[in-house]
């Protein structure tokens, strides 16, 4: 695959069945809930840590009159997403609870380990395992005035998947974190339903995403309407080296280490090594895709693997994507005075077009936006891979995402109700274009608020 072909895959590609997103595309009442939420966080680190975690609460208590089997919405209701909650943000959410260590982090985590489990048993089409890309956990009215009047279990009993966005594709990266956020719980708990799910999940990236193609791995997944797609990612096999070495861990069971060494094997032979750097992935199994090259294939990797002969990948994405993002910027939106350090999503952002929006409806990015989710995801590299320099630089990083959980997304909203004040982190200082057919703005965001917990916790949840 070459760069002619196309960006290559993301693991937040929009998989459905083609329905396109405008108002944007990736982008508990809460009032008296705001308080039991920070309450709750008590005993989970700093003032900062502890509003992050206020936010992951409200975000998951939005919607307290359709039922307690629930999800955490991904992004506040200005980012027009409405209620969707991402199957990989609360993945994280879930292994981010746990990070607090706390009586109700672990209630919270389970909570949402029992409604992933809930969506595998009783999805609308399906009865072998797999999730869905996105659901809805709350009424709404769509932009054309049909209603969504569900939460998360529908009228008939079923999972509300987020079919309004085309959220309906399963895949193998979705599918392999909500594997490791349940295998968590089932290390953290004992309970065997939480390894049931995740057996169930890798057995399904087993049998649908295994390839025999020459670069070998595991395939992307598929679209909504079950097609399988070509494509197979550094990102999504560097996910399953942490699964697969998790269920062979609390199985016992030594089939998960050949499927683990399968996924390894296909990202090591994405590493260049004369640049110190991981490429995407490929298209057809034959050809590596040599652009964009994204941040979180050099940091996860490293995260997984815990293998010094690749640790100059974290070093790449630190310098090849550091941005700094100020009021002076074209198309920067912070305000004056303001100043955000970290990384962009990828060697393509650094090269957007700042005279056209990213997607219709949508800003002109900011090729020096932050990507706060990747910034906290380095600054967790950092931290684990312990060399010199390494803490404080990741300090830097993680001073940045505080500064602007303080200062960024004020005055946002979950399921119309007020977020606790200076809670939650934006997931782009400004809009930034990734690359990959979609960008990140300034909302507030389950998975960036859940990756600067683990970073500032120093939790590794790809350890296996």
């Amino acid at each position: 695959m070459t760069g002619r072909q196309g960006p290559g895959p993301s693991r937040r590609t929009l998989i459905g069945t083609g329905l396109g997103v405008g108002a944007a595309v990736l982008t508990a009442a809460v009032g008296s809930g705001a308080a039991h939420a920070a309450g709750s966080a008590a005993g989970a680190g700093s003032s900062a840590q502890r509003r992050g975690y206020a936010f992951l609460a409200a975000a998951m208590d939005a919607y307290p009159e359709h039922g307690s089997i629930r999800l955490t919405q991904s992004y506040t209701d200005q980012a027009g997403l409405f209620s969707t909650a991402f199957t990989y943000d609360n993945a994280l959410a879930i292994l981010a609870h746990l990070a607090a260590r706390t009586a109700d982090g672990r209630a919270r985590a389970g909570a949402l380990g029992d409604a992933l489990l809930y969506a595998q048993a009783h999805d609308p089409a399906y009865d072998d395992g797999r999730l869905r890309q996105a659901y809805n956990v709350g009424p709404y009215t769509f932009f054309d005035g049909s209603p969504q009047p569900d939460g998360f279990v529908r009228a008939d009993g079923t999972a509300n998947v987020g079919t309004q966005f085309g959220f309906t594709g399963t895949a193998v990266g979705d599918m392999a974190w909500a594997g490791i956020a349940l295998s968590a719980l089932a290390r953290r708990t004992g309970a065997r339903r939480f390894l049931d799910g995740a057996v169930r999940i890798g057995t399904w990236i087993e049998r649908t995403g295994r390839t025999d193609e020459p670069l070998g791995g595991y395939k992307f997944g598929v679209d909504g309407a079950n097609e399988k797609l070509p494509f197979t990612s550094t990102e999504h096999n560097t996910d399953l080296v942490c699964l697969f070495g998790r269920l062979a861990r609390l199985t016992g069971d030594r089939v998960w280490l050949e499927r683990r060494a399968r996924a390894e094997a296909f990202v090591r032979k994405m590493w260049e090594p004369s640049g110190g750097f991981f490429y995407t992935g490929t298209n057809d199994g034959v050809t590596v895709n040599k652009s964009p090259i994204p941040a979180d294939t050099q940091t996860w990797t490293h995260l997984a693997l815990d293998s010094r002969s690749y640790s100059r990948s974290v070093d790449w994405a630190a310098a090849e994507l550091a941005v700094l993002d100020h009021a002076d910027r074209p198309n920067s939106t912070v305000s004056a005075g303001q100043t955000y350090e970290g990384v962009t999503f990828s060697s393509a952002s650094l090269l957007a077009d700042e005279d056209a929006p990213i997607a219709e409806f949508q800003p002109k990015p900011d090729r020096n936006g932050v990507w706060f989710e990747g910034t906290a995801h380095l600054a967790l590299a950092l931290r684990d891979r312990h060399g010199c320099g390494d803490e404080a630089r990741a300090g830097r990083l993680i001073a940045s995402i505080e500064r602007a959980q303080d200062l960024l997304g004020a005055g946002q909203t979950v399921g119309g109700g007020a977020l606790p004040a200076r809670a939650g982190v934006v997931s782009a200082s400004s809009p930034l274009d990734t690359g990959f057919g979609f960008g990140y703005y300034p909302y507030r965001h389950t998975g960036a608020t859940a990756w600067y917990l683990l970073a500032a916790a120093r939790s590794n949840p790809l350890r296996a």
